[in-house]
């Protein structure tokens, strides 16, 4: 037949029924996983290298120095990913309260270093000890405080909600302690970073949304939340983030911008030259863009074109192409992350992996939608893409305990522990994950607590005694004789 003709429907079925096989497989979720953040990862640093190569070469002469600092971070994410899968859930609940006093340490530190140089006009700095805008610096060793306040985040939420169950249908078990700290996390990262702030805000509700909160709840924090952002684009300024006293408010320009873009005329040496560099870059890539390493975006055309906008350069040297390839494995990521909550059967994996893929999702969908004009500009990073040494390793941690998760689904345990791999192989790459169902058994009754009463012990013919028989208690003869 020249047309195919019913083959062409039975090679569609066909092709359906194999991948319902594929995903139906234990450890489908955990290579899910690995293939769509490896290729992810594997992007960003190809990506990097076009984004940066010519900068680097002309200001030292070294074209791949970004790239040799970013594979660095990525060998350290690597290993914080290999820690992170082999870790069991009592532990990550363990960390959850140390993290978040570490990353609240963090941003207070952050936070009183930048207030204090721009009060005294110096500079922020006290020893080895330095502050920018979003990030710490110790020694030449940059940190920021906002990356690990996300996955501390995670976890300490997670089992906060885990452990109140229930009851979370009352509105004192959400207000204590939940709110306070989700507020003092927002006040604190927010103040300098509203994007970041936004990654938190679509954290928790992931975090809420696998807990099964009421819709009325969604509602009043949207409310709330729409006025904390509001309240956070108004001390803009005041001096919030990169504002300065006095001057024009970047966020609230930003905002009316994207609700009303001015002439393009306008925009080529105002605040929207990033966003129409962006533009520009994004159209001159077509379908198959203009191929890698080809772009002119990078000629220093387009600000921070290895970081906030690398997606613009993605979609100038890759085309349509190579963005869909970009976004489709974020909805792998997506659709992994969820099968995971959906599929293990402790509370605190289940929140914790619906919150952590929340985070990565939410934080891509922020970024490329301020890229293309669907969101407003927040400069947030495009995860496993993007420049940053920080943002890369706590992402792969999550990624890790994301992988920790899947192999410990019920299908997935039984599968390991069915053909379980060499030994090496487990001390080498992961332990086995506890088998689901397993409890510890009943300790023996103690000659303290006295044996066990005569009534309760199963008779030995294995046979139920009639209804209303009793040991010793029977209530025969006539009704004179009971009386007596």
């Amino acid at each position: 037949m020249p047309d195919g003709g019913p083959w062409r429907g039975l090679d569609a079925v066909g092709g359906l029924a194999a991948l319902r096989g594929l995903l139906a497989r234990p450890l489908a979720s955990y290579h899910l996983l690995l293939a769509s953040a490896g290729l992810l990862l594997l992007i960003g640093l190809t990506m990097v290298f076009s984004a940066t190569s010519v900068r680097d070469y002309a200001q030292g002469g070294n074209a791949s120095a970004s790239l040799t600092k970013q594979a660095i971070f990525a060998v350290i994410g690597i290993v914080a990913f290999w820690a992170c899968q082999r870790l069991p859930a009592r532990t990550y609940r363990s960390l959850g309260r140390p993290a978040l006093a570490v990353a609240v340490g963090l941003l207070v530190l952050l936070n009183l270093f930048v207030a204090y140089g721009r009060l005294t006009g110096g500079a922020t700095k006290i020893g080895p000890l330095e502050a920018e805008l979003l990030g710490l610096y110790i020694g030449g060793i940059g940190l920021q405080p906002s990356e690990l306040a996300k996955f501390a985040l995670v976890l300490w939420g997670a089992h906060v909600l885990a452990r109140k169950g229930a009851s979370l249908g009352w509105w004192r078990e959400l207000a204590t302690p939940l709110f306070p700290v989700v507020g003092l996390m927002f006040v604190l990262v927010g103040y300098n970073d509203l994007g970041s702030m936004l990654c938190l805000l679509a954290l928790v509700v992931g975090l809420l949304w696998a807990a099964g909160v009421r819709l009325r709840v969604f509602a009043v924090l949207s409310a709330i939340g729409l006025a904390g952002i509001g309240l956070l684009v108004a001390v803009a300024s005041l001096g919030a983030g990169s504002g300065v006293r006095g001057e024009s408010n970047y966020r609230l320009e930003r905002l009316t911008m994207f609700v009303s873009p001015p002439p393009l005329e306008q925009c080529r040496d105002d605040l929207c030259y990033q966003m129409v560099q962006a533009r520009y870059a994004i159209a001159s890539g077509g379908w198959f863009g203009t191929g890698l390493g080809q772009g002119w975006s990078k000629w220093n055309w387009l600000p921070a074109a290895e970081n906030d906008f690398i997606f613009a350069v993605i979609a100038e040297e890759l085309g349509v192409v190579g963005c869909a390839v970009v976004v489709s494995l974020f909805a792998v990521l997506a659709y992994t992350g969820l099968r995971i909550a959906r599929r293990v059967d402790d509370p605190f994996r289940r929140l914790a992996a619906a919150g952590a893929t929340a985070w990565l999702v939410g934080q891509a969908f922020i970024n490329i939608g301020g890229v293309i004009g669907l969101l407003p500009l927040t400069g947030v990073p495009l995860p496993f893409i993007s420049v940053g040494g920080s943002a890369l390793v706590v992402t792969l941690a999550a990624v890790g305990m994301l992988a920790s998760f899947a192999r410990a689904e019920p299908d997935a345990a039984r599968a390991l522990h069915a053909r379980p791999p060499a030994r090496w192989v487990r001390l080498v790459w992961a332990p086995l994950p506890p088998l689901p169902g397993r409890r510890r058994r009943a300790a023996p009754p103690s000659d303290a607590r006295g044996t066990v009463p005569q009534a309760r012990r199963r008779r030995r013919d294995d046979q139920a005694a009639p209804r209303g028989a009793r040991d010793g208690r029977g209530r025969g003869g006539s009704a004179d004789e009971r009386r007596r």
